[in-house]
């Protein structure tokens, strides 16, 4: 890594296995020099400090959506790419990607059943789903926790609650998998014309299920979102069908890199999870300080949505985008005593996991139940557990979770 501190430059490649194995280490380095900093390989201005993060993600000055107001010949962007079509077609009416008043009208209509009241009703459900996920390995020995217990609670739950039949649950992994790599820098067109493809599959899969419901509405979201009115609006076809996949790839996938860096931090520092779940109140706290310390979102961008000028000398011009640093922002020394320290009973408990303002995670209450009952269930039951190698980051950052958590008893 290199730091003009001059202008506030940092060169360093986020593919590099020791940053992405590890970023911390960079950014306490990077935070001594400066609260911000233009990251050359992104060619954006990031911040890496709580407080600013946590206001810029709710400062209505930025967006994550651009084109509502300005074209793109305003902002000198390339037009969009005939191979990643059906990609952005799914993408187009993504709460993720809409700023008010249509984010406002979608996020009513599906806020309901992620309330924390509607999801603590899956209490029952997601404690039997964890018991038997760990009796399919737990007489084995070991285990790849990612693969074979991360991964399939949460995709089955949210599964569930959509009423997608749960034997699609591994292709819905792969059509997750295979648009999320949109997302990761330098991807190259085989990754666009393979997320594309995983997209129009996907989208048929789920216009066949909506066109079902219509015809047959059951008790689950999927049937819930199609009837919902609000001010005689209903969703559309493609809103459905972009707000379900968004549900179901958000659904699982930071909770599945939370699962396993949680796991490992437990273990890797011989905690005690006796004490860390020893009743309701410590486990919420050990999931709190879990998603403070090591976050499964690294960098959250928003754009610009009108010329603005941050502290004395960095001007975002409208259409640019910032990076909010929310791995960094969760080990800002200045909010956090003892930062780096994995500490439940902190006082100063707080994190930007979920992100802040209007598009705070709708699923946060979800996430946060599942893993309040997978992970007391997993160490109950398998008190011996330890790591076997050494566990390894995906190739993924932003995202930071585990390629693999190899473990055994």
């Amino acid at each position: 890594m290199k730091l003009d501190k001059q202008t506030r430059t940092v060169d360093l490649d986020p593919r590099d296995p020791f940053f992405f194995n590890d970023p911390y280490p960079a950014y306490e380095f990077i935070r001594q020099a400066s609260p911000a900093f233009f990251w050359k390989q992104f060619g954006l201005w990031c911040f890496i400090g709580f407080a600013d993060v946590n206001r810029l993600l709710r400062d209505k000055r930025f967006g994550r959506q651009i084109l509502h107001v300005a074209t793109r010949e305003e902002l000198g962007l390339e037009p969009p790419k005939e191979h990643l079509k059906r990609f952005d077609a799914v993408e187009a009416h993504s709460l993720l990607e809409l700023e008010p008043p249509e984010h406002t009208r979608l996020r009513t209509l599906v806020n309901r059943a992620f309330v924390s009241r509607q999801v603590e009703k899956l209490r029952p459900e997601i404690e039997v789903l964890t018991h038997e996920t760990i009796d399919a390995f737990g007489g084995k020995g070991e285990v790849e926790l990612i693969r074979q217990f991360a991964e399939p609670i949460p995709v089955s739950v949210i599964a569930r609650m959509l009423g997608v039949p749960l034997e699609l649950t591994d292709q819905l992994l792969d059509w997750s998998h295979r648009m999320v790599r949109m997302y990761v820098l330098h991807r190259t067109e085989a990754i666009e014309r393979d997320a594309d493809a995983a997209a129009a599959d996907f989208a048929l899969c789920l216009r066949e299920l909506i066109s079902d419901r219509r015809k047959n509405p059951r008790d689950d979201l999927l049937s819930h979102m199609i009837r919902t009115e609000r001010n005689g609006q209903r969703l559309t076809d493609d809103e459905l069908i972009s707000t379900s996949v968004l549900l179901l790839n958000a659904g699982h996938e930071a909770t599945v890199h939370q699962t396993g860096n949680a796991v490992k931090t437990i273990l890797e520092r011989n905690l005690s999870p006796a004490t860390l779940f020893a009743d309701r109140q410590a486990c919420e706290a050990t999931i709190e300080e879990a998603l403070r310390f090591d976050a499964p979102l690294h960098m959250f961008t928003r754009y610009a949505l009108e010329d603005v000028r941050l502290g004395d000398d960095i001007v975002i011009a409208k259409g640019e985008q910032i990076g909010l640093m929310l791995g960094a922002a969760n080990r800002d020394p200045a909010q956090f005593a003892d930062a780096a320290t994995f500490n439940p009973g902190r006082a100063d408990q707080a994190n930007v996991s979920f992100g802040a303002g209007i598009h705070f995670c709708i699923g946060a209450p979800l996430a946060r139940l599942e893993m309040q009952i997978s992970l007391p269930i997993l160490f109950e039951r398998l008190p011996a557990l330890r790591i076997n190698g050494t566990p390894k980051y995906r190739d993924a950052y932003h995202f930071h979770g585990l390629e693999r958590l190899d473990l055994s008893w």
